[in-house]
């Protein structure tokens, strides 16, 4: 015989278990839920705190104007000029048709630089490259002149592209040599901002006037960035060439805007020179894009 005591007696406590269960299961759910949800507040009241601490690292991948360089605007942006001072030169009306230099993207920190020649703001060709050391100003990195002689990338450029019916490529500072960044090139009494490895690399005691790129002076002291003679040998843009100061007597730069030291000979203007910079972006606008004060990288 089955006592029907017994059997009543196990319904109940079956009854009573899941019962206990099922609330024990609504209490870890709630329970887990609420630490969820306060983990997510905390997430974004920190999200919100660094936004505004640094909404730049926050934003799309942009690309920021530093500096244009027109070699045939009567400024003349030689080795002395702007570079290790950082002060603002130009407007943003005429950024890309004067010189120009933007005092506060010169001091932000740059990981990639892009080197434009345009025409009205019009990119004929462009160049990409990734510092070695990331993190650091355009300003900081300008101002390390002593020693200086700094090569600041390495491998090449990460992009490189010229417009099909682009001229005067072959002698180009920028374009027609290859290699990585040289930054303050200074020799002898002589320096030049921005260089190609590829190109002619001057040794540090060879006062031959025989490196050339961006930012030239023939006459100056490359590790305080002084320039000798009012400037009279300072020269904003110098083509490839090989011509010593020993043998050759005509230098050949681009646009008017140079000293009136009698070796500087005036040539054609090639175009603007833009350089921009940027934390995240490493790819820039193709040839035949818009240029602007800031720009995506597609």
């Amino acid at each position: 015989v089955v006592s029907t005591q017994s059997t009543g007696s196990s319904g109940i406590n079956a009854e009573y278990g899941k019962q206990w269960y099922q609330r024990r299961v609504r209490g870890i759910n709630a329970e887990y839920g609420e630490r969820i949800t306060m983990k997510i507040i905390c997430l974004l009241a920190v999200l919100v705190v660094a936004y505004a601490a640094d909404p730049i690292n926050f934003s799309s991948p942009v690309w920021q104007l530093a500096m244009n360089l027109n070699p045939a605007d009567g400024h003349i942006m030689g080795y002395a000029t702007g570079w290790a001072d950082g002060k603002a030169i130009g407007s943003d009306a005429t950024a890309l048709r004067m010189d120009y230099l933007s005092h506060w993207v010169w001091k932000e920190p740059a990981d990639y630089i892009a080197i434009v020649r345009h025409h009205h703001g019009e990119i004929e060709a462009v160049k990409v490259f990734e510092f070695t050391n990331w993190g650091i100003s355009l300003l900081d990195r300008f101002q390390d002149m002593n020693p200086g002689r700094w090569v600041v990338t390495n491998g090449g450029p990460i992009q490189e592209e010229v417009a099909d019916d682009a001229k005067h490529i072959a002698d180009d500072p920028i374009f027609g040599v290859s290699g990585d960044l040289a930054f303050n090139w200074g020799y002898s009494d002589n320096g030049v901002r921005i260089a190609l490895t590829g190109g002619h690399l001057s040794g540090e005691n060879v006062n031959d006037d025989n490196s050339h790129g961006l930012g030239n002076d023939f006459w100056c002291d490359p590790k305080t960035g002084f320039s000798h003679g009012g400037g009279m040998w300072a020269h904003e843009i110098s083509n490839i060439q090989d011509c010593p100061l020993a043998t050759c007597k005509h230098v050949r730069v681009q646009g008017t805007d140079k000293g009136h030291g009698p070796h500087l000979k005036s040539g054609p203007v090639y175009g603007n020179y833009a350089i921009y910079v940027s934390q995240d972006a490493y790819h820039f606008p193709s040839p035949g894009s818009e240029l602007d004060l800031e720009i995506s990288p597609y």
